[in-house]
């Protein structure tokens, strides 16, 4: 049974920091390309930060580059986004995601998501 399964999230006035974890089960953790997405109120879900298999390459949307950081540790399955000097305009449900493909089969997996908050 595949699960990813988020925490960290909660409340945080502008210029704090939050740190996410997901824990990934029952896929091959290693082989999949793992991502943070996330979603406001009435908007779409928009791509945050990619990390690779290896966690060599990753790629941050424009608006959080320079304040977040993915990363992840192979061992514990585990993909972390770390966030700093949060805005308001980085309040959304975040939601973990994992793409993993063998030939040209591709699973994709997701969270259930966890709510950021930033507000004074």
């Amino acid at each position: 049974q595949v699960q990813l399964v988020e925490s960290g999230g909660g409340f945080v006035q502008p210029g704090g920091s939050l740190k996410l974890s997901c824990v990934a089960s029952g896929f091959t953790f290693t082989s999949a390309d793992m991502a943070w997405y996330r979603q406001a109120p009435g908007k779409e879900r928009e791509l945050v930060a990619t990390i690779s298999t290896s966690g060599l390459f990753k790629n941050y949307a424009d608006s959080v580059r320079g304040r977040f950081t993915i990363s992840r540790d192979n061992v514990k399955n585990v993909v972390n986004l770390q966030m700093n000097s949060l805005k308001p305009e980085d309040t959304a449900v975040y939601y973990c995601n994992g793409v993993r493909k063998v030939g040209s089969l591709k699973s994709e997996y997701w969270g259930q998501g966890t709510q950021v908050t930033v507000s004074s």
